[in-house]
């Protein structure tokens, strides 16, 4: 398996420090407001390479933060009159809602900055003892000129950068030993969530959260660490710089990062009037349309979504799903085998190699859902009413792990029509009346299961399908 390394810029084997296991970081969200589709590129195309890794038999420890202490989060809690853990609170609770329905599965550990402050004042500590960081008025910087390798995963020039400084004049950076130096601790203002340290009330910088996370759950090198390009410079280059000036180690083997995400050819933007949420999305479309849609590019080339993009991706997914209902119906009426079958079930297996090859090519998941699209052209072509329950078993197999690799959901359970769900509401309502809470609650329950969720309001009783 081929990963393309942003620190060397090329394709590499992958080597994991630990046969087996794989250590892999994800940046996640900031949790100020519901995630918008620009969030949903790196969990989608990370989610599916830890899928395509577990695939391959390995161990993920699959870490993914998020960052619920930040200038955003207080402006938000301002303006609404709340506090910023109510504000991280109810955005973490959204985000895992739109997790669940682009199928994204829930990380191994989701630690939260807010939790972690002790771990991140002992190495902000440390730095200092080491002479990589210094105290200025209650805030501590990291000295950039201390790392020698500063710039390595961008590829950006220390002298050059600080060329582009020499104008700036910005309240506070006039105490900064050199303009690149940056905020690892920052005193507290007033109206601001804050905690006690050596240096000041106060809280962390963004950037020294990751590193400790990273640390804390996956240990001082770890194999992949993943993200947006946008965090390239200057958060992974800070990652790396604080990190690695801690342990004397390599912070991370393999630095993988997917390219922006541009709506009709243009950069979103709210000012723009081109800003979506995954809730906006979710409206429109069945979110597994939206992982399809992202999965359809490499996850290193720019991704244009536009209106004809998504139902084009809606129409590709109708046709995955409705090959996965015709083998499931004829599953169920398939029997011995008529003719020699077994030139076929060797072929069908064949498309699992052809998958992997492909994936095995820096998580290439274009050119893997062209294999998918020809697996749905086989079953289409040579299974029948016909074939073999062994054929059919074996090709509905393959199909479903292939797209269970991808996250995509195709083996849909059957609909309930809006009469049966509106009998199954009206029986709710009379068991609650017979104060049958048991049975009531067996029917909510078992509408879930099958995709309807229901509100009680002083309406009535309204339903939608999720």
């Amino acid at each position: 398996m081929k990963i393309f390394n942003t620190m060397t810029r090329r394709k590499e084997e992958f080597v994991p420090i630990e046969p087996g296991k794989v250590r892999m970081y994800v940046c996640g969200p900031t949790v100020y407001n519901l995630i918008h589709i620009g969030n949903a590129r790196p969990m989608i195309v990370f989610d599916t390479f830890r899928r395509y890794l577990e695939h391959k038999g390995y161990e993920v420890n699959y870490v993914s933060n998020f960052t619920d202490v930040d200038d955003k989060i207080i402006k938000a809690s301002v303006e609404e009159g709340v506090t910023s853990d109510e504000i991280a609170e109810r955005y973490i609770a959204e985000c895992k809602k739109d997790m669940e329905g682009m199928n994204v599965r829930p990380a191994t550990v989701h630690p939260r900055a807010t939790q972690e402050i002790d771990g991140m004042i002992n190495m902000i500590g440390t730095l200092i003892d080491k002479g990589h960081a210094y105290v200025k008025n209650g805030t501590v910087y990291f000295a950039t000129r201390s790392f020698a390798q500063y710039g390595k995963l961008s590829g950006k020039n220390l002298d050059e950068l600080r060329s582009g400084f020499r104008n700036l004049k910005v309240s506070g950076e006039e105490e900064k030993a050199d303009p690149l130096d940056f905020v690892l601790w920052k005193p507290r203002k007033e109206g601001e969530p804050a905690w006690g340290s050596p240096w000041s009330e106060g809280r962390p910088g963004w950037h020294i959260e990751c590193s400790v996370m990273s640390k804390r759950y996956l240990g001082e090198e770890i194999d992949i660490h993943a993200g947006g390009e946008d965090l390239i410079f200057p958060h992974h280059e800070n990652e790396i710089a604080q990190s690695e000036c801690t342990s004397d180690k390599r912070f991370a083997r393999y630095w993988m990062h997917n390219a922006f995400l541009n709506i009709d050819g243009t950069k979103m933007s709210k000012s723009l009037g081109n800003f979506f949420t995954v809730r906006d999305i979710a409206a429109k479309y069945d979110l597994q349309v939206l992982r399809l849609f992202m999965l359809s590019a490499h996850y290193r080339s720019p991704l244009n979504f536009s209106a004809e993009l998504m139902e084009s991706a809606r129409s590709s997914l109708e046709r995955i799903r409705r090959a996965a209902s015709r083998l499931t119906d004829l599953a169920a009426a398939a029997g011995e085998a008529k003719e020699d079958e077994s030139a076929k079930i060797e072929a069908a297996k064949a498309f699992v190699d052809r998958f992997d090859e492909k994936m095995d090519d820096d998580n290439n998941t274009a050119d893997a859902l062209s294999v998918v699209f020809d697996l749905v052209r086989f079953a289409n072509t040579e299974v029948n009413e016909t074939s073999s329950k062994e054929l059919v078993d074996t090709v509905t197999d393959i199909l479903r792990e292939l797209t269970d690799i991808l996250g995509l959901i195709v083996f849909v359970k059957e609909e309930l029509l809006d009469a049966d769900i509106e009998a199954l509401i009206a029986e709710r309502q009379a068991a609650r009346k017979a104060r049958n809470f048991a049975r009531a609650d067996e029917i909510r329950n078992e509408l879930k299961e099958k995709g309807i969720e229901l509100m009680d309001t002083r309406e009535g009783v309204k339903w939608k399908r999720i």
